[in-house]
């Protein structure tokens, strides 16, 4: 059973990848190279069915409350064509720099218009993706996708969330993938800029490092050379004395 899921996850990656109508579709709103593309064509009847029944059992509470269910019921089948619009509108896919989301939906009253969402989310602010599965979803087979912020402080309103996506755990991998890549990327960076620091000083200065410790070295070959001068004077002054002291001995034995 684990192999036959591993080959169904690993299919599923690669339909992912190899898309090439969606890739398409994607590249035309989007001028930056589309990395994976996730799909809700295969849980379209999942969705519309996991969402009509929330919708049913909203209105039979409402019957019993106010009565305002019946109206809900009876709009149900505008409902559902809202809903089928909506998933087969949904385009989600992963960029070099970004998680892009789009969707077109009819406003409550179709005849009114549509209404246009598009959300763009930056890979570095991406903490984690997270998976999420109520009990009312297990039923009918839909996850939803949520979008986890690194800010802490943000409310978990502002995480994007997204249902009826075909294969989570795929997009998820893909993300997760593409973030450990860019990570290594910019750890490789900084190290190369440390190796160069070195470099650059020494270009800089103009000067090598075997100048360097040559310049280290004069001082002490000039100290040599004084010392070597103060002797010789030291020995030219011991001879003045000397011959001085003979002198006077000559002078005193001719007085004598």
């Amino acid at each position: 059973m684990g192999s036959g899921d591993e080959v169904v996850e690993i299919e599923n990656l690669e339909r992912g990848l190899l898309s090439d109508k969606d890739i398409e579709k994607a590249e035309d709103d989007n001028s930056d190279t589309v990395l994976y593309t996730a799909s809700f064509r295969e849980k379209e009847d999942n969705f519309v069915k996991y969402q009509t029944a929330r919708w049913v059992l909203y209105s039979l509470l409402l019957i019993l409350a106010w009565g305002i269910g019946l109206f809900m019921l009876l709009y149900l089948p505008v409902r559902r064509y809202i809903l089928r619009k909506d998933i087969r509108s949904r385009k989600l896919y992963l960029t070099p720099n970004a998680i892009v989301y789009k969707v077109t939906r009819p406003v409550p009253f179709p005849c009114f218009g549509e209404l246009k969402k598009e959300k763009h989310v930056l890979l570095p602010s991406v903490r984690d993706i997270v998976i999420e599965q109520g009990y009312l979803q297990s039923l009918f087979g839909v996850y939803s996708l949520r979008i986890e912020n690194v800010g802490v402080r943000r409310p978990p309103s502002d995480d994007v969330q997204i249902q009826g996506i075909a294969n989570p755990s795929a997009f998820r991998k893909a993300v997760l993938t593409r973030l450990s890549n860019m990570r290594s990327e910019v750890f490789s960076r900084q190290a190369s800029a440390i190796e160069d620091i070195p470099k650059t000083s020494y270009s800089s200065l103009g000067k090598s490092p075997s100048k360097s410790v040559r310049h280290d070295v004069s001082p002490y070959s000039g100290d040599v050379a004084l010392l070597q001068k103060l002797e010789e004077v030291e020995s030219s002054v011991k001879r003045v004395q000397t011959l001085m002291e003979e002198q006077q001995c000559q002078t005193s034995q001719s007085v004598s």
